[in-house]
């Protein structure tokens, strides 16, 4: 156990080193060849590593959690060259690695890899070497590196590999990279992100609340909390015990979210690439969908029993903190049918969202400490049980209630694909229409009309939960309805960013951009239209699938002022950047970026997303940039603004510095 700790406190280490330092590595690698006898050459592999680091033999190391092992791959064939045996490594002695706590070899300093080959055919040989690493300092390791060389019998050193670039690449690279003026007037500040954060962490505890009336955890608040304070030799050790539970249920939830900060770090587009990805969409359908049936009681949908069942013997045989810990980790699992369809809301929502991996911890960490809360508390206050309602029918209700939710939330992900593929599947008066269905089968089930195989009898006076959550469902239905005409009215506000976009509907709106304003979906065809009006461009780094984007089209677009002085003022562009419709094999070429990378441009988004991230070191959805047509800037860019006259501000300070 104490393995595992260190495992995960190293790999949270990861999270925050990659994070800090992106482009840092701290070994340098110099392959070179060496003639022997005949035809026999050996590959030498240097690698010079900074003081402190160190690399891990080829050789898996025999513990529980091991480091990733060099590894060394060669192109050689039997028409070119062949190895002669494996790649021979310097003969060290095992050393105390305190990150695996264990002796593993490990080298430093300046190791040389050695591969004996034969040479079969020297005319024309390029011989492709490829390292495979992972770099560890005493506390902490980083992501594993993948770094490929290429080398003839005659250039001695090899030199890094890497994607031939044509001239129209590098033509096309330059077109994409523009000069932007006045950064140093207008610097781009970063965006406060506290309110979301706020925003999702208090989501996240209200989906920990929820999580709690389900019938999976529910009933082991009294039975657990009983547990410490009866099973304790004194009340301060029982009291001390429930509130490590709960701090552990935190912990394990938590814990969750860290992968994904490794993906954010690795390409700052790639969470975006996650929310936007069709494929992961229709998945994120389909699971929601399995979710939605399973809580309306037709199956259920568990963990394999033998995980909890393990972990709950270790718990009984460890005892102490570590046992204390193997009993979370068991409520974490024996739970996972109740919470995990709220857990999928709570990852799909958040990777859909501008804030990617960090408002999932937020999240997460809500989620966790909502369902921490209750051990702790009524540990302190083991009186609170006795007010407790007991468990019931009601308990199968709130799953019920849940289940329509799923139903409606799996379509989202659904009109997210369909956006972004341009199906026409789900236009917006359609997926109104299907969450008029939920709204009016929820109200329909508390009321009494339909029922669902774990009902208890039909009670012959409706709860008053019943009857007012199924109002309040009724309600919202007629709040629904004009959605699906083609007036003023169907413009709903309240739900901005769940449904498509106005423009994506059954009517003929004249226009495929938002209110039906006038939208150049290329910047360089927007940027000669304003040119030849005279008027200011204003850039809008868009979705299809982003949320914060249709807010603020629905809620602060719509609004008359903000709305003419766009159509009158402006020459608008608007930018999706997970727009996943291919461009024309001409279109398509590789982007050399400034730290010398290189990206493969295919499709729109790819273009879009690039352009955004290269000229404004910024990849958050909804931006907005206000520019002249010589590419000054004329206000300070802007992300998701929801108060309407600070937006309107900012529009007529860009007017007023253009003019």
């Amino acid at each position: 156990m104490r393995k595992v700790l260190l495992f995960l406190a190293a790999v949270f280490s990861v999270f925050i080193s990659a994070n800090a330092q992106e482009f840092f590595d701290p070994v340098e690698w110099d392959v070179s060849i060496e003639k022997q006898q005949g035809n026999n050459y050996n590959i030498l592999i240097k690698a010079t590593i900074d003081d402190g680091w160190h690399i891990y033999s080829q050789v898996e190391a025999d513990v529980e959690i091991a480091p990733i092992p060099t590894e060394f791959a060669y192109n050689a064939t039997p028409e070119t060259y062949e190895l002669v045996g494996k790649t021979q490594e310097p003969d060290v002695v095992p050393y105390y690695d305190p990150v695996f706590e264990a002796d593993i070899v490990y080298f430093s300093d300046k190791p040389v890899f050695i591969q004996p080959i034969k040479v079969i055919n020297e005319e024309g040989l390029k011989i492709k070497v490829e390292v495979y690493y992972s770099v560890c300092d005493e506390e902490k390791c980083l992501p594993p590196e993948s770094k490929i060389f290429e080398l003839g019998l005659g250039t001695g050193k090899a030199k890094a590999s890497s994607v031939e670039l044509t001239e129209e690449d590098l033509k096309k690279t330059a077109a994409l990279t523009i000069d932007i003026k006045g950064k140093e007037k207008y610097a781009t500040e970063e965006e406060t992100s506290e309110k979301s954060f706020l925003m999702i962490f208090l989501l996240g505890f209200i989906g920990g609340l929820i999580a709690l009336l389900t019938p999976c955890v529910f009933p082991m608040i009294p039975l657990t909390v009983s547990f410490f304070t009866k099973s304790a030799k004194n009340r301060q050790k029982g009291l001390a015990n429930a509130i490590l539970y709960g701090l552990f249920i935190f912990g394990i939830y938590l814990l969750l979210s860290l992968p994904f900060h490794l993906l954010d770090s690795l390409d700052p587009e790639i969470l975006n690439n996650i929310s936007t990805n069709v494929t992961l969409n229709v998945v994120f359908f389909v699971i929601f969908m399995v979710f939605a049936f399973s809580f309306f009681g037709y199956y259920e949908i568990t963990l394999p029993s033998s995980w909890s069942s393990k972990m709950d013997d270790k718990a009984s045989s460890i005892g102490g903190i570590i046992g204390i810990f193997f009993m979370a980790l068991t409520l974490a699992i024996v739970s996972f049918s109740c919470t995990g369809p709220i857990l999928g809301s709570l990852l799909g929502g958040s990777l859909s969202s501008d804030g990617g991996a960090m408002q999932l911890t937020f999240g997460m960490g809500g989620f966790g400490l909502a369902l921490a809360l209750p051990f702790a508390l009524f540990a302190l206050f083991p009186n609170w049980l006795n007010t407790l309602p007991k468990s019931g029918g009601w308990l199968n209700t709130v799953k019920v209630v849940l289940g329509f939710i799923e139903l409606g939330l799996a379509f989202k992900f659904l009109s997210n694909a369909d956006l972004v593929e341009h199906w026409g599947l789900l236009k917006r008066e359609i997926f109104i229409g299907i969450w008029i269905l939920c709204a009016l089968g929820l109200a329909l089930y508390l009321f009494g009309f339909i029922r669902f195989p774990h009902d208890g009898p039909k009670k012959k006076k409706l709860p008053i939960g019943n009857i007012a959550i199924g109002a309040m469902s009724f309600a919202f239905m007629l709040y629904l309805i004009p959605g699906l005409t083609n007036s003023k009215y169907a413009n709903l506000k309240l739900l901005s960013g769940f449904p498509p976009p106005l423009f994506y509907s059954l009517y003929d709106k004249g226009t495929s951009a938002p209110l039906g304003l006038n939208a150049y979906k290329d910047f360089y065809e927007g940027l000669e239209a304003a040119k030849a009006s005279g008027k200011p461009i204003m850039v809008d780094f868009t979705g299809w699938a982003c949320v914060n984007c249709r807010k603020m089209e629905e809620q602060v677009w719509s609004r008359d002022d903000i709305f003419n002085t766009i159509n009158d003022d402006y020459i608008l562009v608007s930018l999706y950047v997970d727009d996943r419709k291919a461009l024309s094999e001409e279109e398509q070429f590789s982007f050399l970026k400034p730290t010398g990378g290189v990206k493969s441009i295919k499709t729109i988004g790819d273009k879009w997303a690039t352009f955004q991230t290269v000229n404004f070191q910024n990849n958050s959805q909804p931006y907005y940039i206000l520019l002249d047509s010589d590419l000054n800037l004329l206000n300070v860019p802007v992300g998701y603004t929801p108060d309407a006259d600070e937006y309107l501000s900012w529009l007529k300070e860009g007017v007023k510095n253009f003019k």
